[in-house]
């Protein structure tokens, strides 16, 4: 009897730090390719002024940067696939602060906040100063003749 609880808490533990090797991995492979950052992701996003602090909504991912379009993968998930992919036309910076009330506890606490829209749909990203920097640079960098939609 005993050797079985024990095999089973072996087990247990086994399993556990595989996961967690298996998180570990994805990351990796991710961001392989390089252009990679933090970001939180909350997609519909309150409409402007709708004074939602609660923090609720917000996702914590990795994003890439894949040509003219950015890919955002969910950490906490085994997908190898990306859970949104924006394209980089389609986004249009609408505004930028600083997270209020409880989002500061549910972001990273050096993020800003990034109100956008994508093909129609409130989202809000939330990175690093630096990241913003990269982030408006890339928008920027748009082909000739492709618009530029920062505020």
């Amino acid at each position: 009897m005993v050797l079985v609880l024990v095999l089973c808490v072996v087990a247990v533990v086994v399993l556990v730090l595989l996961g967690l090797f298996v998180f570990g991995l994805r990351r990796r492979l991710i961001q392989r390719s390089g252009g990679t950052f933090d970001c939180s992701l909350r997609w519909d996003a309150p409409e402007p002024g709708a004074d939602d602090t609660s923090g609720k909504g917000w996702g914590y991912g990795i994003a890439r940067y894949n040509g003219d379009r950015i890919e955002w993968f969910r950490v906490f998930s085994y997908a190898p696939r990306p859970r949104r992919i924006l394209e980089r036309a389609a986004i249009e910076v609408t505004g930028r602060r600083a997270p209020e009330g409880e989002e500061e506890l549910a972001l990273l606490s050096d993020a800003i906040v990034l109100a956008c829209s994508h093909r129609g749909s409130r989202l809000e990203l939330a990175m690093s100063e630096d990241a913003l920097t990269g982030f408006l640079a890339w928008l920027e960098a748009a082909p000739p003749g492709q618009r530029v939609n920062v505020a």
